[in-house]
């Protein structure tokens, strides 16, 4: 089997990695459209170790002992977190913060860029037919767009300001854009903000943006320390400042600090957001609410290995999908 392979902040293609068996409620997964984000851009770069990979497409081919075997043969697509069920938050309804969990694609658990791995059953969802791979394999970034919603509070008509044009920062401006707000897109790179264009949301480069501290609602999707100092000095004071990345690169301590005391001093209200809702991603997607394959910048294979990593990490580069 082959898959890939991180060591030393590199990739390999292990041409004969031993292929996985399904444990008792999960099945074995054979993926069909597979998507580099910028999570397995961290975790190679960070040091990491193991399979890569989050955001996939596939179709069960075997189930474990007391799963329900009705998984065979559905194309599917999955939740990143695998949860315990039984911890005291797992209880209290706070799944997505279980003390136990372990995530697709990280040092704790194999991800899905090989041509077999493995998933609780719980953890998936079963694609509506007219949903192509193309699409599905934005379901999991795209639930995370959908978390906003799940968290804000929308009263009025806000000001409402989409930070970073990457991958997520455009799913999130899409989505943010049905809500009734005043929504605009605030980004670095020209070609990246065109697309914007395409959808009808308003967008602007960051240089020719004012900090006024005029916005009501702030969404964060640079990834960059100095994203979040934007983010504080355009907000107004009890604005709200949502935090979907906040993997800074190392010597980027000090903008980051300075920030959060500026959140403390003007009262902002920053949320935390991380996954979300890979059931309502499906829906919009099965209904043509978002564009996500304008999104899409190469198409390759899962035995490029390297070279697809390079250049999914090539500015002004998207996604770039690979077929097993």
């Amino acid at each position: 089997m082959r898959a890939w392979v991180v060591e030393n902040g590199t990739v390999r293609v292990d041409p004969c990695a031993a292929e996985p068996k399904p444990a008792a409620g999960a099945a074995l997964i054979r993926p069909t459209r597979l998507a580099i984000g910028s999570a397995d851009l961290a975790r190679v770069h960070g040091g990491g170790a193991g399979v890569p990979g989050q955001a996939f497409v596939g179709v069960v081919e075997a189930v474990g002992k007391d799963t329900d075997k009705a998984w065979v043969g559905r194309r599917v697509v999955g939740e990143v977190g695998v949860v315990c069920g039984a911890c005291d938050l797992c209880r209290a309804g706070l799944k997505a913060h279980c003390r136990q969990r372990t995530e697709l694609g990280t040092t704790d658990r194999d991800g899905c860029f090989a041509e077999r791995f493995t998933l609780p059953a719980a953890n998936l969802h079963t694609v509506p037919d007219n949903v192509d791979d193309d699409r599905a394999v934005f379901a999991e970034p795209l639930a995370a767009a959908y978390q906003i919603m799940r968290q804000l509070t929308i009263e009025g008509r806000p000001y409402l300001t989409v930070l970073g044009d990457g991958r997520l920062g455009l799913l999130c401006a899409q989505v943010l854009s049905k809500l009734n707000a005043t929504v605009r897109c605030i980004g670095r790179h020209e070609a990246k903000l065109a697309l914007c264009e395409k959808w009808g949301v308003k967008h602007r480069l960051l240089r020719d943006v004012g900090l006024r501290q005029d916005q009501d609602i702030v969404v964060d999707c640079t990834g960059r320390a100095d994203g979040l100092a934007t983010a504080v000095a355009m907000v107004r004071p009890r604005g709200t400042v949502v935090l979907k990345t906040v993997d800074a690169p190392p010597g980027e301590a000090g903008a980051q600090g300075s920030a959060l005391s500026a959140v403390v001093t003007k009262e902002i209200n920053v949320v935390g957001s991380r996954r979300g809702p890979v059931a309502g991603a499906l829906e919009a997607l099965s209904a043509d609410e978002v564009d996500v394959v304008s999104l899409i910048s190469r198409r390759m294979k899962l035995a490029d290995g390297a070279a697809a990593l390079e250049m999914a990490a090539k500015p002004g580069v998207l996604y770039v999908l690979m077929d097993a």
